[in-house]
């Protein structure tokens, strides 16, 4: 079925994307995965281009637009060209709400300029060793003092850890207030007692830089809290992560029509018994099934992507999106990696790449198992 989500300047805007991919980060990509991290000058390259911060006014260097459709399109660019070490849509995606909708004019002048131009990256520090999916587990603190906040603790598994420069810590302002007591904190690179551990080593996704953070008495002041009083960061996380499940949701359905589109040329042109293995009935009916799915599963995510615009998109939807999605890519491209045979198991194949850097899609964001209990619950049982 024809796709009618994108208008002409989204499709101009895709052109844009796809050369700048394909001049900056194709060929380097595979050293990236060695090294473990993108080189910071491919953010300044891809700011120069205006593909960060749409939605940051454009007094502050960005375009002014509120239209997921185009943080979308960077996403599918990205998935379909394997380039998963680009952290772009983390700063895209989620970031970018923390900072248009939650900052003041002094905290927009200071930070959304670099956040446009790909000179500040981001990165939101909520996990924590104890504190995955709850997260009102949360240890890390942060103690009022005069102008000050005193935080100390520990964060896991933070996508750009490494590179980031503005890092949105969650933490708690009052350990007595449950999910009142949290508050949302801007850590900047360079402050005293902040400091990064590992570059975590992973299965997927090797040149995404993912880290350790830890914060020792690491005084932040009262000017880089987001919102105007403390005890507001969990309604904060709450309000957002619909965008970041559906941009999740977006990543899914690309990867699965990539790896399956590879997956249908692969099938044409290998042989096997004297004929190729696309007209074995089974590999015929395998396809079949899994083509259906997919465009099953874009048909819903554009529909959510439009529902974001009209700011009509429900945590329940969002939570559909992300765990159906999710679920659906995996098995794509299990699946099509089963049809290329031992050829699939090498890593010179798109198709294992895919494989390993998919694996996460079903617990980051919000495991498959969180979003069901987000739907049940919704049923008033």
């Amino acid at each position: 079925m024809r796709r009618d989500l994108f208008d002409e300047e989204h499709l101009l805007f895709r052109e844009t994307v796809r050369d700048f991919i394909a001049r900056e980060v194709t060929r380097r990509h595979g050293q990236w995965e060695k090294d473990g991290i993108v080189p910071r000058e491919v953010w300044k390259k891809a700011g120069e281009l205006g593909m960060f911060g749409f939605s940051v006014p454009e007094a502050y260097g960005g375009a002014g637009i509120t239209d997921f459709r185009y943080n979308a399109v960077i996403v599918e660019e990205i998935i379909r060209a394997g380039a998963t070490g680009l952290g772009f849509s983390l700063h895209n995606d989620v970031m970018a709400p923390y900072f248009v909708d939650l900052t003041n004019e002094e905290q927009k002048g200071r930070w959304l300029p670099g956040f446009a131009s790909g000179e500040l990256i981001t990165a939101v520090a909520m996990t924590e060793p104890g504190a995955g999916s709850d997260l009102q587990g949360i240890r890390t603190t942060a103690v009022h003092e005069g102008d000050h906040y005193v935080v100390n603790g520990q964060k896991t598994f933070i996508t750009n850890g490494i590179n980031s420069d503005l890092v949105v810590v969650v933490a708690r302002t009052d350990p007595a207030a449950g999910a009142r007591g949290i508050t949302l904190l801007v850590v900047e690179r360079g402050m005293a007692g902040f400091t990064r551990g590992r570059n975590l080593e992973k299965i997927g996704m090797h040149a995404q830089d993912t880290a350790e953070l830890f914060f020792e008495n690491v005084r932040v002041p009262v000017a880089n809290r987001l919102g105007d009083e403390d005890g507001r960061g969990f309604v904060q996380l709450m309000n957002n992560l619909p965008q970041e499940r559906l941009s999740i949701a977006v990543a899914a359905v690309a990867a699965a029509e990539s790896v399956l589109e590879t997956t249908i040329e692969y099938c044409r042109s290998r042989k096997a018994f004297g004929r190729s293995i696309g007209q074995f009935q089974n590999t015929r009916f395998l396809l079949a099934e899994l083509a259906t799915e997919v465009e099953i599963a874009r048909h819903y995510v554009d529909k959510c992507v439009l529902a974001l615009n009209a700011r009509e998109l429900t945590v329940v939807d969002a939570a559909k999106a992300k765990w159906w999605t999710t679920e659906l890519q995996n098995r794509v491209i299990d699946r099509c990696l089963q049809l290329h045979g031992g050829y699939g198991y090498m890593l010179e194949y798109p198709v294992a790449r895919a494989w390993l850097d998919s694996r996460v899609q079903t617990i980051y964001g919000g495991t498959t198992e969180i979003m069901k209990e987000i739907i049940g619950r919704s049923f008033d049982l």
